[in-house]
């Protein structure tokens, strides 16, 4: 079985929480195992530098603009890294500036880490494609949605690791990320957000 994990973070390379320590850990066990697992990062500056292997496997234009995705081996486990500057490459923490404001433009940076979490399902590797995409966390969190929308390519598993971090955003986005309307609802004709605008 053939296993990516798409996160934010992986220990030691980029840690704010407890997600980094299970990506730090899961992988490597699911290899020990006998499962193909690799995983999914933006290339944040920490994790580029972690990672100086990294190979070019596909470029593409995107609706949050080119990226270059690469591939490379981290302590016995596949890397696959969005090299996108434009959207990682920037002071303070992965998720919020040096003044602790989230970056305008988070719907975009990590609605892209979905997209690409789906499009490995799609062959964006030519020579490697995930069996079950598992999404970690907010970050990754419209993996299962890009995944639905493309007529389900792969399985998939989305893992909630902290409950208060949820990346909230409006439905008013769903266009501008490349995402059909129809995964905002619960189900047809009804928006689970009416609910809680009333």
């Amino acid at each position: 079985m053939q296993v990516l994990h798409v996160c934010s973070e992986m220990f030691p390379l980029l840690k704010t929480g407890g997600l980094a320590d299970v990506i730090g850990a899961l992988p490597a066990a699911q290899i020990a195992d006998g499962t193909d697992a690799r995983v999914l990062l933006p290339a944040f500056p920490d994790i580029r530098r972690g990672i100086p292997d990294a190979k070019v496997v596909a470029r593409r234009e995107t609706f949050a603009g080119r990226i270059t995705l690469l591939f490379g081996h981290y302590n016995g486990v596949g890397i696959y890294l969005i090299d996108a500057p434009h959207l990682y490459d920037r002071p303070g923490s992965p998720y919020h500036d040096t003044n602790q404001n989230a970056y305008p433009d988070n719907v975009k940076r990590f609605a892209l880490l979905g997209w690409v979490g789906s499009e490995m399902a799609c062959g964006l590797d030519p020579f490697w494609r995930p069996d079950v995409v598992h999404a970690h966390d907010w970050h990754a969190g419209l993996a299962p949605a890009y995944l639905a929308a493309r007529g389900r390519p792969a399985k998939s598993v989305f893992t909630v690791h902290n409950l208060a971090y949820q990346g909230l955003f409006y439905g008013h986005h769903m266009d501008e990320i490349q995402l059909p309307g129809r995964v905002f609802s619960i189900c047809t004709g009804w928006n689970s957000m009416d609910k809680f605008r009333s």
